[in-house]
C-alpha cells in the first residue's frame, strides 16, 4: 500500500489530514500531529507537537507542566494504531475500535513540556491471533522521554462490549 502526497508523489508521510483518515480521535485527544516515516508490516516513525495551550497543562502542573505519561502512552498507540491499518491495507470505518491489551516494561526517561517536540518510533514485535504487540520509544532531541513494549487489538464496536479473553 501506498500513500500518496498532494501531488500524486509516492510519500511516506502523513500529514493531519491523513493521519484523521485513520484514527477516530479528534481534539482534545488526537495526540499525532504528523507521520515522519513508515513501512507495512515493519515500523512507524511520527511526531506530537507539544505546546504550551495543551488543556492538560493547566492542571499538570502549573508550575511546573509536564505531559501526562498516560498521554504520551496514547500518542504512542495512537502511532502503532497507524501502522496496524495501513499494514493491513484498510483504513477504519464508524466500526472500528482499536483497544489496549497490555502495556509493558514502561519506563518514563526525562519529563516532556511544553515546545518539545515528541517523536515517536514504533516496531511491531508480533501480530499473532488478532493482538498486536509494538516496541515504542518516545524521544526528545535525540533523548529518550520513554519506552514501553504495548499491545493493541482491532476490534468491531458490535463486539467491543464482549470480552476480550485472557
Amino acid at each position: 500500500m501506498t500513500i500518496t502526497d498532494n501531488k500524486g508523489v509516492p510519500g511516506k508521510t502523513l500529514d493531519i489530514c491523513q493521519i484523521k483518515e485513520y484514527l477516530p480521535h479528534r481534539y482534545p485527544m488526537l495526540l499525532v500531529d504528523r507521520v515522519l516515516d513508515w513501512e507495512a508490516h515493519k515500523s512507524i516513525s511520527a511526531i506530537k507537537n507539544v505546546t504550551a495551550n495543551e488543556e492538560f497543562f493547566n492542571g499538570h502542573f502549573p508550575h511546573k507542566p509536564v505531559m501526562p505519561g498516560v498521554l504520551m502512552i496514547e500518542a504512542m498507540a495512537q502511532t502503532a494504531a497507524i501502522l496496524s491499518f495501513m499494514s493491513i491495507g484498510v483504513k477504519p470505518d464508524a466500526n472500528s475500535v482499536v483497544y489496549f491489551v497490555g502495556i509493558d516494561n514502561t519506563r518514563f526517561k526525562r519529563p516532556v513540556g511544553p515546545g518539545d517536540q515528541l517523536r515517536m518510533d514504533i516496531e511491531i514485535i508480533r501480530c499473532s491471533r488478532g493482538i498486536w504487540k509494538y516496541k515504542a520509544v518516545g524521544s526528545v532531541d535525540g533523548a529518550i522521554a520513554l519506552e514501553a513494549e504495548l499491545m493493541c487489538t482491532i476490534r468491531s464496536a458490535v463486539d467491543a462490549s464482549q470480552p476480550m479473553g485472557n
